[in-house]
């Protein structure tokens, strides 16, 4: 009974006394139990250890016992208060790209060619040289002691200031050095009395490694014997590879002090050898160097010895004459060459188009030329233009018919000949044609393949035993586009000032101020670096009652005003007094008051400048090389263009609005240095007859006299508004001819004045 009661009062209680016995024995378990001594010693012993220098800076264990001394003993322990101190962003370093991705990327070009000249050959053989080899190597450089003032146009020369050999030598290899190291693979020297057969040379180091240390020529042994090794004699040329330039590199100055000779080729083989122990050799990798050395007064079109034909160089050279000579006969080697590969491959299509899906028929006409042009829709057939000898029925103009000259009559009596040399060459000795005329031609340019004609000749053909009669042959003939070339063009930059001149006569007044404003919005506004300069033309007239009436006062006004609104702009004007309107009389006073290196572009009141067109202005206008003769975009009088329709307030570049005035020439870009080199060479004409300065704008006299490249192209930035000015009677006869039909097309297109025409006509009836 006492048992059940003592378990009814322990029942609630239970799980509790369970609970906290079970927590004790678990915190029991979990303490780690250390034997430790009561000594106040030994605690201090066990609880700090000791660093080595015997202070007390160690760290205590943790269930160590502190003393009363720690917070003197271990100051190290005591925190410190840090300030913060941002930390200062360095300016990112501006990444340089290069300008071509040949440069980034480290390509090299394959060839650089040298040609040692002087200042009495430079003229004769040197330009004998460069003829025969510019147009196949890409840079071509010609090394002379002193030159004459007449420097042959289009050659590169490079003058080291003295006639020594030897001292020339030097010059030149340094010269490569400096300039030419870090561009070129391969370097090939040679003298301007040796003809080079520039493809052989380019094909040779083709096959080389670049990265050898080669010295390659005709080997020849040192003078007296007394030195080991040979040289390259430089009359056959030879080549140097850029690492054996670049081994030369640092002793080229010892070998200047060093080394003593007679030859400028012996001298460098010895200075070669001493530093770069490196010997000329005439055959490396399976690639032989040949050469050949002509005798005096020899023909090469008889020469059929096999070094010969096969060399790379021929030296001596005696005369330009021989010189072309000898290029003519080893061009028409590779021209042979490269005809009967053509054949072979003609001949492997036919035989592979047999086992061909569709036979024969795979094979296209002509056989390895690309296949015609397939139209998808009625809209991309392509026109056939008719022509006979004398006439051809489609013209630029739109006439249904005009006269067959210049180059297109060149062409069809090229297109005739060739089609009767391949017919001869098909029927003899059976048969022999003569043409007798030519009855119907086609022709029609197919952008995939080239030029294709139709030609149905009457010919007379006659047999073996002399028996003739007359038949008409029908003959399909195509020019193939010859392969895509990339001409080397100089470096030009944006960053060229351009001074613009403004021509402005009394009938030009009224049209300044909206051309200030847009020229203020698009160059002032926007600081292009461009300067304008006022050209104000007066007659007898109008300069003597200057001072009393200026008929440019307004104009003059309107610029002051403009100056004051950009206090940062200076706005030249310059007077001149003439009858005649010329643009060379012009440019002449103009032209004194530049530099020569001064960026001209010639406008007109009507042109709307903006920095786009300036800055293609700078790209197209490149100095010593190329004028730029820009297309305006011309809009039609908006009377026609938009009649019985509300003018739009901007102007859209579409046919409806305009078109590009191939009649005009009168803006231009290009380069004072230009002009002067053009009006020397044009300066004996003048001589005889004055009147050319007013036959001839500057459009004429640069394709006339400067032998430079006149880039004349649509220019899409450049604007000009319509707004009819007569043109001046006083103008040249082609001028002004030229000035008329700029008028008469800006009127407006043939469908809108076709429209004006006919409404006029209903006007009328009714």
């Amino acid at each position: 009974m006492r048992f059940s009661m003592l378990i009814g009062l322990l029942r609630p209680i239970g799980p509790v006394i369970i609970g906290i016995s079970l927590g004790f024995t678990l915190s029991l378990l979990s303490v780690s139990w250390v034997e430790e001594s009561c000594d106040i010693n030994t605690i201090a012993d066990e609880g700090i250890i000791l660093s080595q220098d015997g202070s007390l800076k160690g760290a205590r264990r943790p269930n160590s016992i502190s003393t009363g001394n720690d917070g003197e003993e271990e100051e190290d322990f005591q925190p410190r208060v840090i300030p913060y101190k941002p930390v200062k962003q360095s300016q990112p370093k501006k990444l340089f790209r290069a300008k071509y991705i040949s440069t980034e990327l480290g390509i090299r070009e394959r060839l650089f060619v040298g040609i040692l000249t002087s200042k009495n050959t430079i003229n004769t053989l040197g330009v004998a040289v460069n003829r025969t080899i510019s147009h196949h190597l890409d840079n071509v450089v010609f090394f002379t002691g002193t030159r004459s003032r007449k420097i042959p146009h289009g050659m590169v020369v490079v003058t080291h200031g003295d006639e020594r050999l030897i001292w020339n030598m030097f010059q030149t290899i340094k010269y490569i050095l400096e300039h030419y190291i870090t561009e070129y693979d391969w370097f090939y020297l040679a003298q301007d009395d040796t003809y080079t057969q520039a493809d052989r040379i380019r094909a040779l180091v083709e096959h080389l490694s670049m990265d050898r240390v080669l010295y390659m020529g005709s080997p020849e042994e040192f003078i007296g014997g007394e030195m080991q090794g040979r040289y390259c004699y430089g009359g056959f040329g030879y080549l140097l590879s850029r690492s054996l330039l670049l081994r030369l590199q640092p002793f080229i100055e010892n070998c200047r002090n060093d080394i003593l000779s007679a030859r400028h080729d012996e001298w460098l083989g010895r200075c070669i050898i001493d530093y770069a122990d490196t010997n000329c050799v005439e055959e490396f990798e399976g690639q032989k160097y040949y050469y050949y050395e002509m005798g005096k007064n020899t023909d090469p079109s008889k020469e059929d010895n096999v070094q010969f034909m096969n060399a790379l160089t021929v030296h001596p050279v005696s005369d330009p004459e021989q010189m072309y000579r000898l290029h003519k006969h080893f061009t028409e080697i590779e021209l042979q060459k490269t005809y009967e590969e053509i054949r072979k491959l003609q001949a492997e299509i036919k035989n592979v188009s047999v086992v061909a899906f569709e036979g024969n028929r795979s094979a296209l006409w002509p056989v390895g030329i690309n296949p015609p042009f397939e139209p998808k829709t009625r809209f991309e057939v392509l026109r056939w233009d008719y022509f006979t000898e004398d006439q051809v029925y489609s013209c630029i103009d739109g006439s249904p018919k005009c006269e067959l000259r210049g180059i297109d009559k060149l062409d069809v009596a090229d297109v005739i000949e060739t089609a009767m040399g391949e017919l001869n060459k098909k029927y003899k000795p059976v048969l022999h044609l003569k043409k007798q005329q030519l009855i119907n031609g086609y022709r029609r340019f197919d952008p995939t393949r080239g030029m294709e004609y139709t030609l149905d000749l009457q010919l007379e053909v006659v047999n073996q035993k002399g028996h003739s009669r007359s038949i008409t042959k029908r003959v399909h003939l195509v020019r193939p586009l010859s392969h895509i070339e990339i001409i080397p063009m100089p470096y030009v930059t944006e960053a060229t000032r351009v001074h613009i001149i403004l021509p402005v006569t009394l009938q030009d007044r009224e049209q300044v101020q909206q051309f200030l404003q847009v020229y203020a919005t698009n160059a002032f506004e926007t600081s292009e670096n461009a300067i304008l300069t006022f050209l104000f033309i007066y007659n007898t007239v109008e300069a003597q009652q200057v001072n009393q009436n200026d008929i440019f006062a307004g104009v003059k006004a309107q610029i002051g005003a403009c100056e004051h609104r950009y206090p940062t702009v200076k706005i030249p004007w310059i007077s001149v007094k003439s009858e005649s309107p010329s643009q060379i009389k012009f440019m002449d006073i103009i032209s004194k008051k530049h530099p020569v290196d001064t960026l001209f572009f010639i406008a007109t009141v009507k042109t709307s400048i903006n920095s786009e067109f300036l800055n293609r202005c700078r790209m197209n206008s490149i100095n010593n090389w190329q004028v730029f003769f820009p297309i305006h975009f011309q809009y039609y009088n908006p009377d026609i263009a938009y009649q019985n329709q509300p003018f739009p307030n901007t102007m859209d570049l579409v046919k409806e609005s305009g078109h590009f005035d191939r009649s005009s020439f009168t803006e231009a870009c290009f380069y004072n240095s230009d002009y002067m080199a053009t009006r020397t060479r044009m300066s004996s004409d003048v001589q005889e007859n004055e009147e050319i300065l007013e036959n001839l704008d500057i459009y004429d006299m640069f394709v006339k006299y400067s032998g430079l490249h006149v880039f004349r192209a649509v220019e899409p930035a450049l604007h000009q508004k319509y707004s009819y000015q007569p043109c001046n009677p006083r103008l040249s006869e082609d001028i002004y001819q030229r000035c008329v039909q700029s008028t008469l097309d800006s009127l407006g297109s043939r469908s809108q004045l076709a429209m004006v025409l006919f409404e006029q006509e209903q006007g009328n009836s009714t």
